[in-house]
């Protein structure tokens, strides 16, 4: 697909500012659309949008379908009628530039309880009907979502592999009892998704009117601790008991030394073959429906995934396994349409990734943080660019420019690197993040992305994930006012100069 010339900013609405612990889809997004016109920016980047399990990470979400409640604007909740302004007067002190999820899931959650509780006693006609229509329109995941999370709470949030064996396996007279005994909160978990989703549509609506569009996320794999796993457990490579054969990952890499095990279920691509791929089909048209264009993330996974036994406690010892990515993207393409996508084809890259990212037309990425090692005719170099990919300064997984660069100034072992870096780009230590922002501007990818944290110059501090780790990832959020008026000027500029 001919994305056009353009470029965008990656941010996850989680690092928004504003006063409720964490970015929402309230006010400061809005302001955010509005900077990203005034910037000539084409494309609002974010991550996966679904409510997240362990560890915090986007990329390990209960449910491939729903949304992460913890983004619901209260003041939109308030505009609706749904909470009081007493309920935005006596918000905690949260931290203004990290997201504390355990306080924050705290309080929202009896926020969104309140407002549940009130819409169930009220009238809210319009909100009825609206709600009404939700549920209907998206039986298909919702039913099996909300039974998954009523029961995981009733169940002091174990995960569904430690249900009752009648429960964990869906037997019929399991999946009864449980609708009856739990139908209050499966009817607050089905309103909470229909406010996020509302919140949602609003936004999209609002940025399409500014002619800014979403770059949204798939990640390849689903938790095992998910709604997707717990009702489709035959198209996953799974012990009798529910536990994982396999699990992904990657080996030893520039990450980490003995790789990374992510701990995802296995995909059981015979039995999606058979099937159709309807599960992948139903998932890709609804991301197509909250974003206007979706980035796979672990493309390589599609033609051969690092399998490694479920017992494992490193990923050093797998097995590339193959995968049946040209069968689901013929499939996918004969049900959805030439679709707009955009491979992160990052890694361990071989001949047939390649072979089987052209064969759909799919752009694959160029880091150009990755560029520097050496050798002059390398892909993440910007002279080696080709038109039909995605550039980035750096990604979600990657340090901030400035992080990278004084890092790695400071190392012996890749101070070459650096040095490297500011000969290429005709820069001084002072700005390179800037520096970064026009080697991938100017060059001749369609399309330029840049991390939120790059174009404010702030560093490691603000880095968003360090893979193969867990702690402070996923917490960042920038200060209220920091796209100020002299930033946005300045990357409308240089987005005016290079044509974007």
């Amino acid at each position: 697909m001919d994305f056009g010339r353009a470029s965008g900013i990656l941010l996850h609405p989680t690092s928004l500012a504003g006063p409720f612990g964490i970015g929402d889809l309230g006010e400061e997004a809005y302001n955010f659309v509005d900077a990203l016109e005034a910037a000539g920016q084409t494309y609002w980047q974010i991550l996966p949008l679904g409510p997240t399990g362990w560890g915090d990470s986007p990329y390990q979400c209960y449910s491939a379908f729903a949304g992460n409640t913890l983004l619901i604007s209260p003041e939109k909740l308030r505009d609706d009628g749904l909470i009081s302004d007493d309920v935005l007067s006596s918000v905690p002190a949260f931290d203004p530039i990290r997201v504390d999820y355990g306080a924050v899931a705290e309080w929202k959650a009896n926020v969104l309880a309140d407002a549940a509780s009130k819409f169930a006693s009220g009238a809210f006609e319009e909100l009825r009907a609206g709600f009404d229509t939700f549920c209907r329109e998206n039986a298909f995941w919702l039913e099996d979502y909300a039974l998954y999370r009523a029961s995981r709470t009733a169940h002091g949030d174990k995960a569904w592999y430690e249900w009752p064996e009648d429960l964990r396996f869906r037997r019929p007279n399991a999946l009864n009892a449980a609708r009856g005994i739990l139908k209050n909160e499966i009817f607050a978990q089905k309103f909470y998704q229909f406010l996020f989703f509302r919140q949602w549509s609003e936004l999209k609506a609002y940025a399409a009117e500014k002619n800014v569009k979403f770059i949204g996320d798939i990640p390849i794999f689903v938790a095992l601790d998910s709604s997707d796993v717990w009702c489709n457990q035959g198209e996953f490579k799974l012990n009798a008991d529910g536990s994982p054969k396999v699990v992904s990952g990657v080996p030893p890499d520039f990450f980490s030394s003995t790789g990374q095990l992510w701990g995802n279920p296995i995909y059981d691509w015979d039995a999606m073959v058979k099937d159709g791929f309807s599960w992948w089909i139903a998932r890709i048209a609804w991301t197509l429906k909250a974003v206007d264009v979706v980035r796979i993330d672990h493309f390589r996974g599609f033609e051969a995934c690092w399998e490694v036994p479920g017992e494992n406690k490193t990923a050093e010892k797998g097995a590339w396994v193959k995968a049946a990515g040209d069968e689901l993207f013929a499939a996918v393409g004969k049900s959805l349409g030439h679709i707009p996508m955009i491979a992160e084809d990052l890694g361990f890259i071989t001949p047939e990734v390649i072979t089987l990212r052209d064969k759909y037309e799919i752009p694959g990425m160029r880091v150009l943080q990755f560029g520097f090692g050496g050798n002059p005719n390398d892909d993440h170099l910007p002279h080696s660019y080709i038109r039909h990919c995605v550039a980035y300064t750096g990604t979600h997984d990657n340090d901030t420019a400035v992080g990278w660069f004084n890092v790695t100034r400071k190392r012996k072992t890749t101070a070459d690197q650096a040095s490297l870096a500011l000969k290429y780009l005709n820069a001084k230590p002072r700005g390179i993040n800037w520096d970064m922002i026009r080697g991938v501007w100017s060059s001749v990818a369609d399309t330029a992305i840049a991390p939120m944290q790059d174009v404010l110059g702030l560093g490691n501090e603000a880095r968003m994930n360090l893979p193969a780790t867990v702690g402070s990832n996923w917490t960042w959020r920038m200060k209220a006012g920091t796209f100020s008026e002299r930033c946005v000027e300045q990357l409308a500029e240089m987005t005016k100069i290079y044509g974007r």
